[in-house]
């Protein structure tokens, strides 16, 4: 009977064996590959489908409405504060200002009664009982004032002429002065005007003829008249023990280059370099000599640099939104988010007590909790030949390295938690790119590799004094009379 049965199975199988056959499954074959190979390519789109800002670098100007109500309701359930909602207008505790009378104004302008309204008896010489005071603040009627300059030579008993000396502003035959200098450099470096409409509108405003080659020519004297500043600025940076880093692109003549930021609290510098990586950052002259903490996302060159490192959890947040977005993986990511934002209110509440850190109770916590998290995330992140495929799709990918990235850079990521002097995020950083691409959006690019540098060195001046309470105006100014303002000493406390 089995000898039967067995004859019957070889025979059916041999009506299969043809080349006909062998063409149909390879043909099966194909199809299920290419079927896998789309199904993967469909996943990737709706991916790219999901990015906004809160889940990746877009920008928020290209996010949708729907998108930032996601945002916001993912930011509420993060956060717990769903319930608490600010008021329009200004809030509790934030400075104020309003136009209020001065003492001593510039000019009194009397306004009396000609006649009685009663009687229509004139009041030139009625006694005045009473008044009321409106004061109007107002700026005068734009003008020039041409300061001439003469030096004299003058004869000395025993013969010898002599010549007077002309100020540093009296540089030509006619000139523009410092003031004018700093006022075309402020419309520049901080209201973003281009070239040739800071011309006009000095042309307008002062009612004397301004070539846009003059404009033009104000940045790069600039950089040169703040060359001691940008020293004492790369060697206070380099002496500071914690700062942040980043990087993004600029295009520079039609060509792709990059912006580094080195920034502190009161401290901002801005350099551009052709490359990205570590030569961008050495020709910066910060990161080679620093020996503090660097705080920075999880870009490969920064760790190169022989300093401590801190990891923005900012662009960890991004990450694990982006990540959310898959449900095998929502459980671990959201779990991660809660925790990284729960131990950030609480080196907030410890840093207004006057503490230096958490303590090492609450520490061993988040690290114990920690812990946790990444087991869970490197078991939703299995290895693809256990599942019986050969590679991830892009989302796997991204979500099996961010797991892998909590589990190598522990130390690099809880850091601000053990030292709270360390941002919890690397945003400050990012807002001292904020004028360089304002200035790139105004213009399109930058035209000349020497402007934007003259740029760059310009609003590091600039940024950094308005961290100090300081007017860029008054600044500018005060740097074209050859007297650049100076970051003063720290007050020892």
């Amino acid at each position: 009977m089995t000898n039967d049965l067995d004859g019957l199975v070889a025979e059916v199988l041999a009506q299969y064996q043809g080349p006909e056959h062998a063409v149909l499954r390879a043909l099966i074959t194909q199809l299920v590959a290419l079927n896998e190979s789309l199904a993967a390519r469909v996943a990737e789109l709706e991916a790219e489908l999901k990015r906004h800002s809160g889940n990746s670098s877009q920008p928020p100007s290209a996010d949708t409405l729907a998108q930032r109500q996601a945002q916001k309701a993912r930011r509420e359930a993060w956060t717990k504060k769903g319930k608490r909602k600010r008021r329009p207008g200004k809030q509790p505790g934030s400075p104020g200002a309003h136009l209020a009378q001065v003492e001593h104004p510039d000019a009194v302008v009397p306004h009396a009664p000609e006649v009685c309204g009663g009687c229509g008896s004139p009041l030139t010489e009625a006694e005045v009982v009473g008044s009321e005071t409106r004061q109007v603040f107002d700026l005068p009627e734009p003008k020039v004032v041409v300061t001439e300059h003469v030096a004299q030579r003058r004869r000395c008993s025993c013969g010898c002429i002599s010549s007077g000396a002309f100020p540093p502003e009296a540089s030509a035959p006619a000139v523009f002065g410092p003031v004018v200098h700093g006022v075309a450099a402020y419309f520049l470096v901080h209201q973003h005007l281009p070239v040739a409409r800071t011309a006009q509108c000095l042309s307008e405003v002062l009612g004397v003829p301004v070539s846009t080659g003059w404009v033009a020519s104000l940045l790069p004297r600039a950089e040169e008249l703040l060359c001691e500043f940008s020293k004492d600025l790369r060697a206070r940076l380099v002496a500071s023990p914690v700062i942040g880093n980043d990087e993004t692109g600029a295009r520079i003549a039609g060509e792709r280059y990059w912006s580094h930021d080195a920034t502190t609290e009161l401290l901002t510098l801005i350099t551009c370099h052709k490359a990205r990586g570590r030569v961008g950052m050495e020709a910066a002259a910060v990161l080679p000599e620093f020996k503090g903490i660097s705080v920075h996302d999880r870009y490969a060159q920064y760790w190169t640099f022989p300093c401590m490192h801190s990891v923005c959890n900012a662009h960890l947040l991004r990450d694990l939104a982006a990540v959310a977005e898959t449900r095998s993986q929502e459980p671990w990511a959201e779990a991660m988010a809660h925790l990284l934002l729960s131990a950030k209110e609480r080196t907030d509440a410890s840093r207004e007590r006057g503490k230096d850190s958490l303590s090492s109770q609450q520490r061993r916590r988040i690290a114990r909790a920690y812990d946790e998290i990444v087991t869970r995330a490197i078991r939703a992140n299995p290895d693809p030949l256990l599942l019986g495929r050969r590679r991830r799709t892009k989302s796997e990918r991204e979500s099996a390295n961010l797991a892998l990235a909590f589990s190598n850079l522990k130390a690099e990521i809880l850091r601000f938690c053990e030292n709270l002097a360390v941002p919890f995020t690397n945003n400050g950083c990012e807002r001292g790119f904020r004028m360089v691409k304002i200035r790139q959006k105004v213009s399109g690019c930058y035209r000349t590799y020497r402007g934007a540098e003259a740029f760059c060195a310009t609003w590091s001046y600039v940024s950094t004094a308005r961290k100090h309470g300081q007017s860029p105006l008054g600044v500018l100014i005060s740097m074209f009379r050859g007297t650049p303002w100076a970051i003063p000493d720290p007050v020892p406390g």
